[in-house]
């Protein structure tokens, strides 16, 4: 078991089974500060970790030359990434006010503040990131929503959650981190029967034949290990999850990553993302199951 401090010298720690390289990962994250990730959430407050999907607005983007050109750029971009959790929450099924949900692998807190926005029920996320959880549980103590959204630092293949607790969770880009069988037997776990689970992912397309150079540089830069789509689906067949709907989101994302590429806020990643998404290579997913 190991520990991280947060503020005021408080404690937080990460059950198991934990490993070195979650060791490895809480600190990537508690290091991560890139601007593409915080100039996007101060649009609105909407924190997010992950990509956009959708059409780019032209229109609202206005003239490049313009002297606000890239802060309308920037809202866009984070137009895009909120529409994302949009079409996940969209997929989660009917969620009742007395309905508690899983964010497993939070980020910022972004996902479930809209979350309980739109179903008005708890939502727990788990990070295994301190900085991340203190900074989703801030936000939502400022929007005045912290006893019904709750951060905590855990492993997301090891929650406090009861058995059958939650009646629907989410993998928001970040199953790309755990082994998947681990993953999708806590899933199955957590979730009543008939719960719906939605993962939104970006997996290597097994008609390309092994991961390709673009695929490598993406784990390389995330310190990640990109899944197969076909190992999404034989996991979940093996944990009570029987898929209901396998969306292709390629095209829909592409735009956000050409859009971004244009930005101030690229990372150097842009072009991977681009080329794999265009060579067949890398495919962005959601996946939507019940557990039965």
């Amino acid at each position: 078991m190991t520990s991280t401090e947060l503020t005021a010298g408080v404690t937080a720690f990460i059950p198991g089974p934990a490993s070195p390289y979650q060791g490895d990962i809480a600190r990537y994250w508690d290091g991560e500060a890139r601007p593409v990730n915080l100039r996007l959430g101060d649009v609105d407050g909407l924190y997010h970790h992950h990509y956009g999907i959708g059409d780019i607005d032209h229109a609202a983007l206005g003239d490049t030359g313009d002297s606000g050109y890239e802060n309308r750029l920037i809202s866009e971009l984070h137009r895009l990434e909120s529409a994302q959790a949009e079409v996940l929450l969209d997929h989660l099924g009917p969620i009742g006010r007395d309905d508690t949900l899983l964010d497993a692998g939070c980020g910022r807190g972004g996902s479930m503040v809209m979350a309980h926005q739109r179903f008005g029920c708890d939502v727990e996320g788990v990070t295994l990131s301190a900085k991340q959880a203190e900074f989703a549980n801030r936000r939502a103590l400022e929007l005045g929503i912290d006893d019904h959204v709750r951060a905590r630092v855990c492993n997301m293949l090891d929650t406090p959650l009861e058995r059958g607790q939650v009646a629907a969770s989410w993998n928001n880009e970040s199953s790309m981190y755990v082994d998947l069988e681990d993953l999708f037997a806590e899933h199955s776990r957590v979730l009543s029967v008939g719960g719906r689970y939605v993962t939104i992912t970006g997996c290597w397309n097994p008609r390309y034949g092994q991961p390709s150079k673009w695929v490598s540089q993406i784990n390389a830069h995330f310190e990640c290990n990109i899944h197969s789509r076909r190992e999404y689906l034989r996991a979940m067949a093996n944990n009570r999850l029987v898929p209901q709907a396998v969306i292709d989101l390629t095209p829909e994302t592409l735009p956000y990553w050409e859009l971004r590429a244009t930005s101030s806020l690229v990372t150097g990643i842009e072009t991977a993302f681009i080329n794999s998404y265009k060579d067949g290579s890398f495919q962005y997913l959601l996946i939507a199951a019940d557990r039965v």
